[in-house]
């Protein structure tokens, strides 16, 4: 199966020695770096990693890819790729694949300069084969998109039914019943396991998944942690720590488990006088949020799920965006101004600085009162804005009047 992190590897592999693919656990770093690569070390596996601690300088490695797997288990071959990058490593020979930024005090170096560090996320909605893309958000950037249009099959429950599946490539394709088990499996595994694994003993599991909780509650939004905190007290009324829960949001953040929004702002002749500075929460996939918050497509598209289904459909919306502006080159923040009089959902950064806005909105309709931040955005920005897109849960895509285009999550690609 090709990933949008394909496009990327077959443009960086071809001028860079070495590229570490980052992010948690099941997104297919592994599966994707394997295709490419002529030896593999598996380092979570005590007799590979033996083997590669016999030979740190690759001295006996074929020639071609060399792909090590979950590097952060030895994270002493960091700086031996580092070395061999320094000693003249012909483009493409490492890949370093990674669900975890390795222990405090480890002793790697950055890497800077000489490993670069690409993200794969979970599947993009386009990834999972829905439907066909008839929309580039390449093609958005280069501000030549050509005519948009195309029609999407798929209804709210649809998108509720992604939503709940995940992007992960073991789980989406199965039934919901069986991903919401193979989903909560991954829950626990995160809460008794790996976090162990990142040197953090969790010594009320409880605790942590009612802060996970708290946080997928708060999926979309720029609620502040001292909120989160007040929302995790137990039933006999006791409540963590502030140090505890900085605890779990930095173990979960090494895990890449954590996945928030940074506000954005520009970087050059910024017009905006007062803007949030506040991240916006994002789990790695939605389907986590969902999950640990007991939802189903069912309870979506229902009274009982009613107040996650917008915030969760933004969620989907987001990876998706953030998974194509990967091949893009692009950066994707969200922008809202410190009153909250103006917010735009997401704002794309392209590698020359140009701009598209993007609001994203669980309806079937879209009405002028809902791109009203999207022109003010234009009024703001003026040229360096090269295009404004609504996604939506409608069927049709086109472009208003106003120039803004409108369409279907499920249409949109890389």
């Amino acid at each position: 199966m090709r990933r949008t992190l394909d496009t990327v590897l077959d443009d960086r592999m071809t001028y860079e020695a070495a590229i570490a693919i980052d992010g948690p656990k099941g997104v297919g770093k592994t599966a994707t770096a394997v295709r490419r690569a002529a030896k593999t070390w598996r380092i979570d596996n005590e007799a590979e990693r033996a083997i590669l601690q016999a030979d740190p300088t690759f001295r006996d490695a074929p020639s071609g890819t060399l792909l090590i797997d979950e590097w952060q288990h030895y994270p002493a071959i960091w700086d031996s790729v580092r070395r061999q990058v320094d000693d003249g490593a012909k483009p493409g020979r490492f890949l370093l694949t990674g669900s975890a930024t390795p222990l405090p005090g480890s002793g790697t170096h950055s890497g800077a300069g000489r490993i670069a560090s690409v993200r794969m996320r979970p599947m993009a909605l386009y990834e999972r084969r829905h439907a066909e893309p008839t929309v580039s958000l390449s093609a958005l950037l280069s501000g030549t998109p050509g005519q948009i249009t195309g029609t999407s099959a798929l209804s709210a429950g649809d998108y509720y039914e992604a939503i709940v599946k995940s992007g992960l490539p073991g789980i989406f394709e199965l039934s919901e019943s069986r991903a919401a088990r193979r989903l909560e499996d991954y829950l626990r595994r995160v809460i008794d396991r790996d976090m162990a694994e990142q040197g953090y003993a969790v010594r009320r599991p409880e605790t942590l998944r009612r802060w996970m909780s708290a946080y997928a509650a708060a999926t979309s939004t720029t609620t502040s942690y001292a909120t989160m905190l007040d929302t995790t007290t137990a039933g006999d009324g006791s409540q963590p720590a502030r140090s505890t829960t900085i605890a779990y949001r930095d173990r979960l953040s090494q895990l890449w488990l954590l996945d928030p929004v940074p506000a954005w702002q520009p970087r050059l002749n910024n017009p905006f006088k007062w803007l949030q500075h506040a991240s916006k929460h994002q789990l790695a996939d939605p389907a986590l949020a969902a999950r640990l918050l007991g939802l189903n497509s069912t309870a979506l598209g229902s009274s009982h799920g009613a107040a996650m289904a917008g915030p969760l459909f933004e969620a989907l919306a987001t990876l998706t965006v953030r998974v194509a502006a990967e091949a893009a080159d692009a950066r994707v923040g969200h922008l809202r101004t410190k009153n909250g009089d103006h917010e735009v959902d997401l704002v794309v950064e392209g590698f020359d600085g140009e701009v598209i806005g993007v609001e994203v909105k669980l309806a079937a309709h879209i009405d002028d009162r809902q791109v009203r931040h999207l022109t003010w955005l234009r009024d703001q920005l003026g040229d360096r804005v090269v295009d404004l897109v609504v996604l939506y849960s409608g069927t049709e895509a086109y472009r208003r009047r106003d120039g803004i285009a409108v369409v279907p999550l499920a249409l949109l690609g890389e």
